[in-house]
């Protein structure tokens, strides 16, 4: 048990009831006054201070219970009285607060029973023998009840750290579902930031790119143009020593001359050679960032692939009866890639597991180690799946970490086969 879970039992009460008058009351004054022109009005106020009211309720759970909700986007102001007003009357975030005020207080007091009643319940029982001789003065046997009480008050007292943590779920669902952004907003918050992170790794990929077209394949080519050079200026060397100013060549009699320096030529072809080799091999790396060729053939040969270059031992498992679309296919394999980084960086694992389908419409992939653990979104230097979570938000994948302490680490992605 927490302290933050004890304090917020303890407040619960008090902040049920004031929120449960608040809502009954709203409602019902709102009712009474529909039929007047302070209806509208009144009820747009107490929509309203609900948000407030559900933005400190949003900051006691965050803060006492460790459960972080997304607080919703402001409410737009658009121009004019009757403008806002119809906003504020619309606004989803503001009746999910009032409707969230109204079972806070049976959780609220189960809350304040937990944490005040069961103590003292226990309390009580423990010195049961000595409150029941205290109020009955006289010789009193001794029987079950006294003989019970102590263990009866010692069991209900252990109770209690398990009902608050039950009644702190429910809180944390509660506040989950109620008090955070609706389900489109949110969808369109993580879309938004899907985008930015694709945008930003979009310009960063591709300035990458022109720096290694610019120092690499560049600056290869252009010593492959050199190397060229030289050999053309070989070619058309004239006659060799001693052949200037004779009129007679070494071998050929008067007027002929004597061929290319042929060892010299030689050493520059091979030296050209190399200088292509090494641009075809600096574009191919190139291009295997934009579009790896494995692909090509689909998953079922890009994945061995690339198990097949991890330091790691990977066992590969896969069962794809239909082929997802080519964007799908993309963000899996870098999915998978990234994982596989990870694990040879960070994991120490001596074996891993890689495993992915395609059935019913779902794409699945899950990557397992035997591992150190510990691993988490958004946490971890290096790690980049908080990144990672992103890019798979962008084409409406999900990305789940169970990777206990210790291990093992269980991570999964699944995505739909088609956008």
């Amino acid at each position: 048990m927490r302290g933050g879970e004890l304090a917020f039992a303890l407040l619960g009460l008090p902040l049920g009831v004031l929120g449960a008058v608040y809502a009954v009351a709203v409602l019902y004054a709102g009712a009474l006054l529909s039929f007047t022109v302070l209806g509208l009005p009144f009820v747009a106020a107490a929509l309203v201070g609900a948000r407030g009211i559900g933005g400190l309720h949003r900051r006691l759970v965050g803060r006492l219970l460790g459960e972080p909700v997304t607080a919703p986007p402001p409410l737009p102001r658009p121009s004019g009285v009757l403008a806002r007003g119809r906003v504020v009357l619309a606004d989803p975030v503001a009746w999910r607060a009032l409707l969230y005020l109204l079972p806070r207080l049976p959780l609220g007091l189960l809350g304040f029973l937990a944490a005040v009643g069961l103590p003292l319940g226990a309390l009580w029982l423990a010195g049961f023998p000595l409150w029941v001789r205290l109020l009955e003065p006289g010789p009193r046997p001794v029987d079950w009840l006294d003989v019970a009480g102590l263990p009866a008050g010692l069991a209900v007292l252990a109770a209690v750290p398990a009902a608050l943590r039950g009644l702190s779920r429910a809180n944390r669902a509660l506040a989950r579902g109620l008090l955070g952004p609706v389900r489109s907003q949110q969808r369109v918050r993580e879309l938004e930031n899907a985008r930015a992170t694709l945008l930003a790794e979009g310009t960063d990929r591709l300035r990458r790119l022109e720096r290694d077209l610019h120092d690499g394949t560049q600056a290869q080519l252009v010593a492959l143009a050199i190397t060229l050079s030289l050999a053309d200026d070989v070619l058309g060397e004239p006659d060799g020593p001693g052949t200037h100013g004779s009129g007679t060549g070494r071998a050929g009699g008067p007027g002929h001359e004597s061929g290319p320096d042929l060892g010299r030529l030689r050493a520059l072809v091979d030296r050209a050679r190399g200088q292509t080799d090494a641009t075809i091999a600096g574009l191919r790396r190139l291009t295997r960032g934009i579009h790896p060729v494995a692909l090509d053939a689909g998953l079922a040969e890009a994945l061995p692939t690339l198990t097949a270059t991890s330091p790691v031992p990977v066992t590969v498992r896969m069962d794809l009866r239909e082929r997802p679309q080519e964007v799908i296919e993309r963000a899996v394999y870098f999915c998978a890639a990234e994982l596989l980084t990870n694990l040879a960086k960070h994991s120490g694992a001596r074996t891993a597991e890689l495993s992915a389908s395609a059935v019913g419409g779902r794409v699945r992939l899950t990557v397992r180690d035997d591992g150190r653990g510990g691993a988490a979104i958004g946490h971890g230097a290096g790690t980049g799946l908080a990144g990672l979570a992103e890019r798979l938000a962008a084409v409406d994948g999900v990305l789940r970490v169970d990777s206990p302490p210790g291990g093992p680490t269980v991570v999964s992605a699944e995505l739909p086969s088609r956008l």
